[in-house]
């Protein structure tokens, strides 16, 4: 969403972490279901219509009261039509902004295989209480990592915004269990796009062991 959303409402540091991986400073891993699960909020949470039509209302009740200006309501309109249009055209293009993604050097975007099923399976016996959509995530982060790491790669991190899926609550109190799958899958979780907080300790991974 942070990429895919309106231009004035992407997130910058998002961004940052893209061109990160373009530059061949890190490589990125994206569960594809991610990208379809995105297509839905992001063309209804980024609507305006109903927003723009309260400032219309406004300006006629402001103008009755004599409270607006003429030439402040014709500036007004003409922001707000400028403002749905831009953003209608936007979305009229969100499937190529997320087809985009296909070709984006560094990014690596994986399909759910059987082997993730299962984990998803196996942990909806757990007390992690995570919604299925959030437990379908997980199982795939958690299995892929454990794939990358057989095959030789290090220093793996998740990074994720969704308090669910991170490993301490809103008044940073670890969950044990949803640490302890991280750990064991020598995963570091980050709750920013920048990948500084929380910091990384020296000697990970094998603190995890």
């Amino acid at each position: 969403m942070a990429y895919a959303a309106p231009a004035h409402r992407r997130v910058p540091a998002a961004l940052t972490l893209l061109e990160r991986a373009l530059t061949g400073e890190l490589a990125l891993w994206l569960p594809s279901i991610c990208i379809s699960e995105a297509r839905h909020p992001i063309s209804t949470k980024f609507q305006v219509k109903n927003e723009a039509d309260s400032v219309r209302q406004f300006l006629l009740w402001g103008k009755e009261r004599q409270l607006i200006t003429p030439d402040q309501e014709t500036q007004t309109r003409v922001v707000l039509d400028k403002m749905e249009g831009s953003i209608r055209n936007e979305l009229n293009k969100l499937d190529e902004r997320l087809a985009e993604l296909k070709t984006v050097k560094g990014l690596n975007i994986f399909d759910i295989n059987r082997k993730m099923l299962e984990r998803c399976s196996a942990l909806s016996f757990g007390k992690l209480g995570l919604l299925p959509f959030d437990q379908a995530i997980l199982a795939a982060i958690l299995v892929h990592a454990e794939e990358l790491t057989a095959s030789g790669e290090k220093d793996l991190a998740f990074c994720e915004l969704d308090t669910d899926l991170q490993p301490w609550d809103k008044r940073n109190n670890k969950k044990n269990e949803l640490a302890d799958l991280y750990d064991r899958a020598r995963v570091w979780v980050y709750g920013d796009f920048l990948l500084e907080t929380p910091e990384m300790p020296k000697g990970w991974p094998d603190l995890a062991t």
